[in-house]
This record gives C-alpha cells, structure tokens and sequence, in this order.
C-alpha cells in the first residue's frame, strides 16, 4: 500500500444516511483516487428469526426476500448513477446474510482500507446496540471507518464537484 486510502467501501442500507454516505464516498474516491466499492447486504438472518418466530409464513419469508433483493438492486443502481455522474468508477455488490459477517468478509477478501458508513441509528436500549449490524460492522472490521454525517454539508459537497 502507497497511498493511505485505496480501496473504499461503502455499505448501503436503503437508509437516507447511506445515500449521504454515498455522496460523501463519490466525493472521497474523486479526491483520492480510491476504487470505490459499494455493498448492499439482504438480511437473510433477520428473515429466517421472523419465520421462526411466526411473524411470516415460508412464502411470505420468500417474497419479502424477492423484494429486498429488488430494492438491493434499486439501490445500487441509484448509487451507480450517483458515482457516474461525477466521473468516478464503482464496483457495486449485492449479497445475503448476516449484514455483519457479509461486511467483514467482503473487507477481508477485497482488501479494503476504509468502511463508509451512513450516521448510525439512535440507540434506545442496549438491546438494540447488539443487534444494530452496522455497529457490529463498524466494530468487527479490520480497517478504519468513515461515519458520514451532516447531510446538508455533504449534498454542497458532492453538487460542487464538476
């Protein structure tokens, strides 16, 4: 590695925070020269507690899993646009699983150098801090990580560059 920041990838959630995040890692990836990844991960964990727990049926678990799938697919798509219309090049990425592992394994064998992340969600119980996949993610990776806030900022930020 020559350069501090290489390989940058950002997690997309379907969150307006991620889509801030995005802006915020097209404007980082032009500055630095970085190849840009992005990566949307289907909680297929969180489908399978809910058939456990017999909030869904087998087929009901099935076709919300086909339409988060579809929103990956929208999302990323969204973030393609995002990037191409800045100049800059991603690599996008849809898997399922656990949210966590998925990010950690992707930053493992893509050799990634910073997570970007959209702001975190509020925590109301210490519950939810355990159960909350991109703090596990930001907490289980082993590169640095880029918490992107200040939406207004970074929308100024990404509509002045040409």
């Amino acid at each position: 590695m020559t350069e501090p920041i290489e390989r940058i990838l950002l997690f997309i959630d379907g969150t307006e925070g991620a889509i801030t995040a995005a802006q915020y890692a097209v404007c980082l990836s032009r500055a630095t020269g970085a190849q840009l990844f992005a990566l949307y991960v289907v909680n297929t964990r969180a489908l399978v507690e809910l058939l456990k727990s017999r909030v869904f049926l087998k087929s009901e678990q099935e076709e919300y899993q086909h339409d988060l799938e579809a929103d990956a697919d929208r999302y990323l798509s969204h973030v393609r646009d995002l990037a191409r219309r800045k100049g800059v090049s991603i690599q996008t990425h849809s898997t399922s699983g656990t949210v966590h592992q998925e990010i950690k394994r992707f930053v493992d064998e893509n050799d990634i150098d910073l997570l970007v992340l959209g702001e975190l969600a509020r925590i109301r119980s210490r519950r939810e801090v355990f159960y909350d996949e991109a703090e596990r993610a930001m907490r289980g990776v082993g590169c640095s990580v880029l918490i992107v806030k200040d939406e207004e900022r970074v929308w100024q930020m990404y509509e002045s560059l040409s």
